[in-house]
């Protein structure tokens, strides 16, 4: 394989890597699943017992369950969040994040993790039959309104049900000002003078987050858990097979999308069930605990603790130091997230000096260009050389045309003479491709660029840059200036470099910044701001070798 060609399979892969995940990747919505779930009794050898299928639809409960017209709403205000609570069944109506809005623009709205339903399918539901719909609390609460003033304020919301079994659950909720965790504590007692059989679980229901993500269709977003030490995302073809049941130590549960996440974090070291099943739309998260009895007068504590917010990797990893939850394994970047993850550090670490991170993007890429400049130096240097050879390369190919043996055999003999390395300017390419595509992942995923503006006319590094012109483009809704000047660059950029291809070659490639323009279009602005300018760097680069060449 010559250079153009090694160079050509490069161009390739990268442009069926993104090009796959723009046109073809999207994850859809969760398909409708089986109604019940089946334990299999192997899940019994784990030390949790099997559970019986629950009494109604794992989704929609019958319309025969009555709501409580008694119960209330209860509100919690914090810095980071305003949520309302409902005393049937204790789940959550709203949750509301209040440093994040909706969308780009400022009456968009704040961000609205959960969307309006019945109080008896609400989110974060404790019950005693596994969810099966027959026994949902109707609890009481001390009070009507939690009001956390600053920072530093810590808050505990208590609420009581008493069931007509004989049973009392005492429901203690601990919200902190500076933390989107939560601390949920169930105190379940028999107040009877027999022995009862409970089967306690928490169930988490999701739909899709409330917002548009420009970038959603290029990214994971779904129901996933963190379980015996892996990450297990289940797309939806899995959930449309059947219930998805996880077993064992549990570190976190939930719900994910690329900047956002409502999971439960049971208490560890502990072995737990979880099934996960989707239908509608709606995904539905069971953390069971098993079948257990509750001799007479005894009681049982259940905790839990539950994340709901911002996949901030600096966030996350506080309170796995804390709680060594692993939800900062929910931060994934694929196969080169240990690349990914130190350049993410490196762009929050721009950004505390700039204050800006379009800013941090060009100097996270000047910093990139640099650690591989005398790579990239040598690789070009490689390239001029094999172009000074190619009268000669064309010569052995005619002579030796007949003969392809013969052929590579006085070619390597010519490379070797002149001392030059057909591969060398292919390799250093190479070596860096996985740095690109660990970026790619950083500036598509990161929550840090969300409605993060840049200037002019890029007001968010996570959208398609748009210019409006006055008047509505079909289809693009606006002028792409940023990216059609990356278009320009990677043009000028191919026009300077050294070339071996032949001259349909030439022409073909002479198209890819056309291709690579039409791709870019629809990518995250702060992407096409780091590959213009790497382009722009290049183009330096190239210039310099080629004065030297002259000299």
């Amino acid at each position: 394989m010559d250079l153009y060609r090694a160079f050509l399979a490069i161009i390739l892969s990268f442009l069926i890597l993104v090009g796959y995940q723009y046109f073809f990747y999207r994850p859809a919505p969760p398909q409708e699943a089986p109604q019940t779930a089946t334990i299999q009794q192997e899940e019994v050898s784990t030390g949790i017992q099997a559970l019986p299928d629950p009494a109604t639809s794992p989704i929609d409960r019958p319309e025969s369950v009555p709501i409580d017209r008694e119960a209330r709403a209860i509100s919690v205000d914090t810095p980071l969040f305003t949520a309302v609570l409902h005393e049937h069944g204790g789940g959550f109506k709203s949750f509301v994040l209040n440093e994040f809005r909706t969308g780009i623009e400022l009456d968009s709205g704040p961000m609205q993790l959960f969307l309006p339903r019945q109080p008896p399918d609400l989110p974060v539901l404790f019950s005693l039959d596994n969810d099966g719909g027959t026994s949902i609390p109707v609890y009481r609460a001390e009070e009507t309104a939690l009001v956390l003033h600053s920072h530093q304020e810590e808050g505990k919301l208590v609420m009581t049900a008493e069931l007509a079994e004989g049973i009392r659950i005492v429901r203690t909720m601990t919200f902190h000002g500076d933390s989107y965790l939560i601390s949920v504590e169930h105190a379940v007692e028999n107040i009877t003078d027999t022995a009862l059989q409970i089967s306690p679980a928490l169930s988490l229901r999701n739909e899709p987050f409330a917002h548009a993500s420009p970038t959603s269709k290029f990214l994971f977003a779904g129901p996933a858990a963190f379980v015996n030490g892996e990450l297990e995302e289940i797309k939806t073809k899995r959930l449309h097979e059947g219930p998805v049941i996880f077993q064992g130590q549990v570190s976190w549960t939930g719900y994910v999308d690329n900047y956002f996440m409502t999971s439960v974090i049971p208490p560890a070291n502990e072995m737990h069930l979880v099934t996960v099943q989707g239908a509608g739309g709606q995904v539905r998260t069971l953390i069971s605990e098993g079948i257990r009895v509750l001799p007479a007068g005894a009681s049982q504590v259940y905790t839990y603790k539950l994340y709901f917010g911002p996949k901030k990797l600096e966030v996350l990893k506080e309170i796995d130091n804390s709680l060594n939850s692993n939800l900062a394994k929910s931060v994934n970047f694929g196969w080169f997230d240990f690349i990914a993850k130190p350049m993410l550090w490196l762009l929050n670490f721009f950004y505390q000096y700039a204050g800006n991170y379009g800013v941090a993007i060009i100097l996270l890429t000047v910093l990139i260009k640099l650690v591989f400049w005398p790579l990239s130096q040598k690789g070009m240097k490689s390239m001029k050389n094999m172009q000074k050879l190619q009268p000669k390369v064309a010569k052995l190919r005619e002579k030796f045309k007949g003969d392809p043996t013969k052929m590579n055999q006085e070619m390597m003999a010519l490379y070797k003479t002149y001392k030059v390395n057909p591969l060398g300017g292919c390799l250093p390419m190479l070596l860096q491709l996985p740095f690109f595509f660990a970026l790619y992942k950083v500036l598509l995923a990161a929550i840090e660029l969300r409605h993060a503006p840049f200037m002019l006319w890029i007001n968010d590094l996570s959208a398609p840059d748009r210019l409006w012109v006055g008047f509505d483009i079909p289809y693009l809704h606006g002028l792409p200036i940023l990216t059609l000047l990356m278009g320009a660059s990677m043009y000028f950029q191919m026009k300077m470099t050294p070339t071996t291809a032949d001259p349909m070659q030439a022409r073909i490639m002479q198209f890819l910044p056309v291709v690579f323009t039409i791709l870019f279009v629809n990518f995250a602005s702060g992407l096409v701001l780091y590959w213009f300018i790497n382009n722009l760097l290049s183009i330096l680069q190239q210039q310099l070798i080629n004065r030297q060449s002259k000299a």
